[in-house]
């Protein structure tokens, strides 16, 4: 898979090659798994999270089990609503007003003393929120079980967030010459058919991230092309005017190059420089997965996993690509944010648009610069 470069056949983001290694690489993971002891766990992974937002609240680097359980709880009941399963939607409302009438004590003492005041007032509202949520699951009032639904999402992942301190990992010092982003950050791109909102995760992707973030701040966006896939599944931007294909750093008069960075669940940094199928890894599970429509990656040379720059591309999904379970694009591009508003907006962007302007409008100050 090539970064889009000036002509217009190196212009078009090449993925024939790719995917039909990646489709016959499905097929014989999906024969060969039937007749392997880990059959079981890996077939296990068919009830992929697809929900931008749940992803990124799983992205948090923290360890509450009791605010785990109440997100899972109400999490779980988009699943049982659409199904009119109205009794395991109560049983779900009742096991999330359970824990939190029973271990208010436990999710408060992950979150600081300086932050134990918001936390306490969360709580409280989420305490709230569910017998709300019960009134309205016994009326069967579907459309405001959702809405609550999404709001009680909204303020459990305020109390998430209030949890995580500090940053997880340090950065390989290889890449100390790039900026980096150190938490999370929301960017605002307007662009010629509308507004769309991306978090950028750099808890997990803190390399990925902070290029990005530090590209959007000084207005490297701002006016640029999309260029639209022959194959209609990722839309793609950061190719500059003139004859190169990144980025040139004005202090180094440099390519700026990124690396492929991708964090597994349950391990403590991100793995870089290499592709999961090159490190003999194969259906990883990762914390920030393509199972999402409008995941941001990083675009790269088809050879080099290092030389992604300031070419980034939406990735919308598709079914042969990222089936539940057996996601194909993962493992092999860096996703490092994703699309929260404006779905209808991306479905439409074409060649034809361009990025009229991007901001940071949250967390520009977790944005480390090198030294």
């Amino acid at each position: 898979m090539k970064p889009i470069t000036k002509s217009r056949e190196r212009g078009k983001f090449l993925l024939k090659n790719s995917l039909a290694l990646a489709v016959a690489l499905f097929f014989w993971l999906a024969s060969s798994a039937l007749h392997t002891p880990s059959a079981s766990a890996v077939l296990a992974q068919g009830d992929a999270v697809t929900d931008p937002a749940a992803i990124l609240r799983n992205a948090l680097p923290i360890e509450n089990k009791p605010v785990r359980k109440v997100q899972e709880s109400i999490e779980d009941i988009a699943k049982n609503l659409r199904g009119k399963r109205w009794s395991t939607v109560k049983k779900d409302v009742k096991d999330a007003n359970y824990t939190l009438t029973t271990k208010s004590a436990d999710i408060l003492a992950s979150v600081p003393d300086d932050r134990k005041t918001r936390g306490e007032a969360l709580i409280e509202q989420l305490k709230a929120g569910v017998v709300e949520l019960d009134t309205a699951v016994e009326a069967k009032d579907k459309e405001f079980v959702q809405a609550k639904r999404r709001e009680i999402l909204n303020e459990i992942t305020d109390l998430e967030e209030l949890m995580v301190v500090g940053f997880p990992f340090e950065t390989p010092p290889e890449y100390s010459n790039l900026p980096r982003l150190e938490g999370r950050a929301t960017v605002e791109i307007k662009t010629t058919k509308g507004d769309m909102t991306v978090v950028v995760d750099g808890y997990s992707a803190p390399i990925n991230a902070g290029n990005f973030v530090d590209l959007v701040q000084r207005g490297f966006y701002d006016g640029l092309p999309f260029i639209r896939s022959e194959d209609n599944f990722v839309v793609q931007n950061g190719d500059p005017a003139g004859p190169e294909d990144g980025f040139i750093d004005p202090k180094t008069k440099q390519y700026r190059s990124i690396p492929l960075e991708m964090l597994l669940r349950g391990e403590e940094e991100p793995t870089y420089g290499n592709t999961l199928e090159e490190l003999g890894i194969y259906l990883p599970d990762l914390v920030l997965p393509f199972n999402a429509f409008g995941a941001v990656a990083l675009a790269r040379p088809d050879t080099n996993p290092n030389g992604g720059s300031s070419q980034f591309f939406f990735f919308k999904f598709d079914n042969e690509l990222t089936p539940p379970g057996f996601n194909l694009m993962d493992g092999r591009y860096s996703v490092f944010g994703y699309l929260v508003q404006g779905k209808e907006v991306l479905e439409e962007l074409t060649d034809k648009d361009k990025i009229i302007s991007a901001k940071v409008t949250r967390g520009l100050n977790n944005l480390v610069q090198p030294s």
